[in-house]
């Protein structure tokens, strides 16, 4: 298994832990520093949409928090589709990360670059 399908399927595992009471759009993320660490997480809705956490942003977070400052990779296991703001936070981290969307089966759907 690539270090690539392993983020895909850290992600898809970590949606089956979302709270997303008000939209029923469940996602999972994770991301891969630049020393090989894996951060992961899951959407938190609020009945506030401001309030609400998307995945891609709260792994991001995590790792951000942990120490990271670069990525080499995201993963996004989603039904929707990726909004701009979640794309705006990974650049922050260096333009050009890739970002590997797949679907809940996780199969792989598309690949963006921050």
């Amino acid at each position: 298994m690539t270090e690539d399908e392993k983020i895909v399927t850290l992600a898809r595992a970590t949606r089956i832990r979302a709270h997303a009471p008000h939209t029923g759009i469940a996602e999972g993320a994770a991301v891969r520093d630049s020393d090989g660490r894996t951060y992961a997480a899951a959407t938190v809705e609020n009945s506030d949409p401001c309030l609400t956490t998307s995945a891609l942003r709260a792994a991001v977070a995590a790792a951000a928090s942990s120490g990271a400052r670069t990525f080499e990779a995201a993963a996004l296991v989603t039904e929707g589709l990726v909004s701009d703001a979640d794309l705006a936070v990974l650049r922050e981290f260096g333009p050009g990360v890739p970002l590997l969307i797949a679907g809940p089966d996780g199969t792989l759907r598309e690949t963006h670059h921050s």
